[in-house]
């Protein structure tokens, strides 16, 4: 309850931008249905004001935003931006709003990762090898805005429990007459201290054709790059037991040469200790209290580059031969790379430490295995490890680089034809090809044999490091050990659709339409790889020796190796940097296939593919729904109903090992489900301002392509092994909403809502016995008998829940009691709570675990300015805890992500002749999302990972003529 009073204390808020509620062509409504005409605005004020009207008149749960001005979102990212709507909240991963993974941006809606859908103008969107857009790619200068359908109707396309997530572009018809727009700008970051522009541009022009009609054509496009740094500390997590044995202690003597083999040279020394590993079960429970964990103590040196291009283009056609019939023809383009330069020192810590400091910490049963056992919750040891000098330690070093491109466009049409006062139809055809790419290798380099250094550890946020021994900036410390492109993958997708919409209105009558339509669609993906690893930079090809008489020094090749960054951290972390790495540009082409003959590495034009890592998937969606609007006592009751009906059909393909074989062979599976999907919306009127909202809508989550994969991978020396499972159905839930809404003037308002959304087939793994026909017997086989296998596969086995709360308020202070100085101030706020349960079996335990990247608490308070020549916002974006991946079989062996709160500013000026100046700072607090062992619930407190990606600037000069 005081976590709850303090953010709700902060106001509420949605965000910097403004929150529009709004409607897509592909899904009108009767009473919010909103052209993209409707939502062009240029003022704070004016967008507000919009917002609040259609959330007021709108039949669903949506949540909008606009652009401030053509090519101009409140944000420079667009996941970041749709932070600002209350219930979504994105992972923040290298200085911007993105997935560590790279799909879906961490993106989640009411406590729902990966379980959002992507649209454009109403269509399906999705990133090769996904059903999801990876929205953190979008060029934010061709967007228009964004709307969250939080629980859609069912005259939207299904396939997303959590919400959809509509992109909407620009066309010609959406001005007047003549359109331009044009900016130039830059960001710039303040630890990468490198400056990167921005671009943007638009034309647009509508004719009279006279007996023709009307014609319109845009063209835009879109160029932006950003750079940030990554300083971080990637740390050890798991139990980590040792047991502290003094070099002036008896037994430490009586290793020495025997048994543990200690070293010699600390016999005798009170300041150095040995740490010994130690299974707590086999110690006396009373004994416990001072045994040792080491976790999150040997921590890591990392630092990345991470530049992310984003290009979009745009064109449009409209024709409306008269005013009941228009055509349109339009492309998107979208192209993300995100290029990611790394320079990791990794250090092997050496059990003999001076100074040793330790801290009072417990770690039972529960954190460690969450008392499988059962019975008692028994300590396992007592202390922590908190600082010390690790004497004659050793370090690796490793530079890499990793392409992931991103590429999708939609072409497509449509006509709309009003056929009569009463009826109208619409029919729409895309068609959408995706091609994604990611490309990750590396060089590791060893210190050269004989050298040892020492390193001091104080734990801390971040942890404090000092080392000293040779001279890690020297070639002379280093010798080349391996090369590995470890991700070397490409998915080819592409898909289709066609969907046909009819709305009848009727006249007098409390049944205001109805509206029938179907669709079709299809979505194929193909995914080859060609990753390897384990390619030896020795003078013999083989593994570096132990004596490394087979090494390449560093030496030799010096024009191969640079130094990292020396502001590690700006310092805060003790040591600063300097240390050798492979330069991460030099492992690109075939630079180190030409270097190291001897290695084995192919032509990266001509590599190995991984056959079995080979899959084909194919879907064919044949859907149709029907939703009636109506209205009662003289609209102060309205709403509508509706139910929609999807079939679909699945092909898979994947590469096996025949069982008794050597043979790789297809194995294909097919199959088919029906799915129904009712909805239903109603709204009444307190008073003419003030509204209660109820909603319903059952959803479906597909299964992602990659889980349908049909493949077999069993081990007959052990018996154990996974299987995929091509008939995974589709999560399903029924999700309920009801809110309160009143409005005190055409911009102010305050909402609050409750949601509530009841899962069914939560994705699970299941393991069991089963016989794997013409596979050997098992050589070992603990879990089943005879010929059978213990085998993995993931089935639709749970139900679980994910529930919540949303407050949003906004007003400008302009209250006739106000004096009028105020009047240009407003505020716009939002809190969330949610609450997701999804129950795992781990570790024999039954956990209901949450969902990952998800904030139980979230809230975000935006301040606003805005006069004649200027508007100026602030923006706090807060939220609590949250699990990384996903729960850890053990906790001890998980990761959660800390509280945190970021600011964000932005300052634009009204310049003469149609130009404006923009300027932004982002992340002003300077703060990451920093990783803690363990997970909510059963934190630690102990950082296993910090980072820092310092604060970005930018300005922008921008040109607008037309409307």
């Amino acid at each position: 309850m005081k976590k709850i009073a303090h953010v709700t204390a902060m106001l509420l808020a949605t965000s910097a931008v403004t929150p529009v509620m709004a409607q897509t062509a592909a899904a009108p409504q009767e009473s919010g249905d909103v052209s993209s005409a409707d939502i062009v605005v240029t003022g704070l004020k004016a967008s507000l004001q919009n917002s609040a009207q259609i959330k007021k008149n709108t039949m669903e749960i949506v949540d909008s935003i606009t652009a401030d001005d053509i090519g101009k979102l409140p944000d420079p990212n667009v996941a970041e931006t749709l932070t600002r709507v209350p219930g979504v909240q994105a992972y923040r991963f290298g200085g911007e709003a993105a997935s560590p993974v790279g799909n879906g941006s961490g993106l989640t809606i009411r406590g729902l990762t990966g379980q959002t859908g992507s649209r454009v103008d109403g269509r399906a969107y999705f990133t090769a090898g996904s059903r999801e857009f990876n929205v953190e790619g979008a060029s934010p200068g061709m967007v228009a805005g964004l709307d969250v359908y939080k629980n859609p109707s069912a005259d939207h396309i299904e396939g997303a429990i959590g919400g959809l997530v509509n992109i909407r572009t620009r066309k010609p018809f959406d001005f007047k007459d003549m359109a331009v727009s044009a900016a130039v700008g830059g960001r710039y970051n303040g630890l990468g201290k490198k400056l990167t522009p921005e671009y943007f541009g638009m034309v647009s022009k509508r004719w009279d054709v006279g007996d023709g009609g009307e014609l319109g054509v845009l063209v835009a496009g879109s160029y932006s790059q950003s750079f940030n740094r990554g300083d971080n500390t990637p740390s050890v997590g798991g139990t980590q037991f040792r047991r502290a044995i003094r070099g002036d202690s008896a037994e430490y003597a009586a290793n020495v040469g025997t048994g543990l083999n200690l070293n010699s040279a600390y016999v005798g020394r009170s300041d150095v200790t040995y740490l010994a590993d130690v299974n707590p079960t086999t110690v006396a429970a009373a004994d416990r209290q001072n045994l040792l964990s080491s976790v999150g103590v040997q921590n890591n040196i990392a630092q990345e580059d991470y530049k992310r291009t984003r290009k979009g283009l745009s064109a449009a056609v409209q024709w409306a031969p008269n005013p009941d019939l228009q055509f349109t023809v339009e492309g998107n383009y979208n192209d993300y790379l995100y290029h990611q330069n790394y320079r990791f020192l990794n250090a092997v810590d050496s059990r003999y430490a001076q100074g040793l400091t330790t801290e009072a910490f417990t770690i039972d049963e529960m954190l460690a295995n969450r008392n499988a056992n059962g019975g008692s919750n028994d300590l396992l040891s007592g202390q922590h490890i908190t600082g010390g000098t690790f004497l004659n330690s050793t370090f690796t070093s490793t530079g890499g680089d990793e392409h992931r491109r991103y590429k999708t466009y939609v072409i497509a049409g449509n006509v709309k034809w009003q056929a009569t006062d009463r009826l109208e139809a619409k029919f729409d055809f895309s068609y959408v090809k995706a091609d994604q790419y990611q490309d990750n290798r590396s060089v590791t380099l060893t210190s050269a044999a004989g050298l040892g250094w020492n390193i001091t550890r104080d734990l801390g946020t971040p942890q404090n490091v000092a080392i000293s021994g040779p001279d890690l900036a020297s070639p002379s410390s280093w010798v080349f050990n391996n090369y590995a492109n470890g991700t070397n993958q490409v998915w080819d997708d592409s898909g289709i659709a066609a969907a046909l919409d009819l709305k009848y209105d009727f006249e007098n009558s409390f049944l205001k339409d109805i509206k029938v339509g179907g669709r079709y669609a299809t979505q194929k993906d193909q995914y080859n790889n060609y990753s390897f690893a384990g390619k030896n930079l020795t003078t013999n090809g083989a593994v570096l020796a132990a004596n490394q008489s087979n090494a390449i020094p560093v030496t030799s090749m010096t024009d191969l190796v640079v130094g990292s960054p020396t502001n590690f951290m700006n310092g805060d972390a003790g040591y600063r940097g300097g240390y050798l790495v492979f330069s991460p540009d030099a492992v690109l082409g075939d630079n180190v296939t030409g270097r190291f003959p001897l290695a084995g590495i192919q032509s990266e034009d001509a590599l190995t593919e991984n056959i079995l890592n080979r899959r084909y998937f194919s879907e064919k969606t044949y859907a149709g729904y029907a939703v009636a609007d109506f209205g009662f006592l003289d609209d102060r009751i309205k709403g509508n109903a509706g139910v929609r009906v999807v079939k679909t059909d699945t092909f898979v393909r994947a590469m096996i090992t025949q069982p008794g074989t050597a043979n790789i062979i297809p194995n294909a599976s097919s199959s088919s489900y029906t799915d129904v999907l009712p909805s239903f919306n109603l709204t009444g009127y307190i008073t003419p301002d003030t509204l209660v909202r109820f909603g319903y809508g059952k959803g479906i989550t597909r299964p992602d392509l990659g889980a349908l994969n049909p493949t077999l991978v069993f081990d007959v020396n052990s018996g154990n092994g996974s299987i995929g499972n091509p008939n995974l159905r589709p999560q399903k839930a029924d999700s309920f909403d009801l809110s309160l809404e009143h409005y005190f003037s055409p911009v102010n308002y305050v909402s609050a809502g409750l949601f509530y959304k009841k899962i069914d087939g939560f994705f699970s793994g299941i393991s069991s016995c089963q016989t794997v026909a013409g596979a050997p017997t098992p050589i070992t086989n603990v879990n089943c008998t005879g010929n059978q296998y213990f085998l993995t596969q993931t089935v639709n086995a749970e139900k679980g829940t994910a529930k919540g709360v949303e407050l949003a308020a906004q007003t400008f202070f302009d209250y006739d009691f106000m004096p009028d100085f105020l009047h240009h101030f407003g505020v716009v706020s939002s809190f969330t709570y949610v609450e997701t349960k999804n129950p795992l079996t781990l570790n024999g335990q039954r956990v209901n675990t949450m969902q990952p990247l998800t904030s139980k608490y979230a809230y975000s308070v935006a301040g606003l300015y805005e006069d004649k020549t200027i508007s100026a916002r602030i923006v706090y974006t807060w939220r609590s805890k949250a699990v990384l991946f996903g729960v850890a079989t053990n906790p001890i062996d998980g990761r959660y992500i800390r509280s945190f709160g970021l600011l964000d500013a932005s300052l634009n000026f009204k310049l003469p002749h149609n130009f404006s100046l923009s300027l932004t700072a982002s992340n002003l607090t300077n703060q990451a999302a920093d990783r803690f062992v363990g997970e909510p619930g059963l934190a630690t407190g102990i950082e296993r990972q910090h980072f820092v990606n310092g604060r970005n600037f930018g300005a922008t000069l921008r040109y607008s003529f037309g409307s």
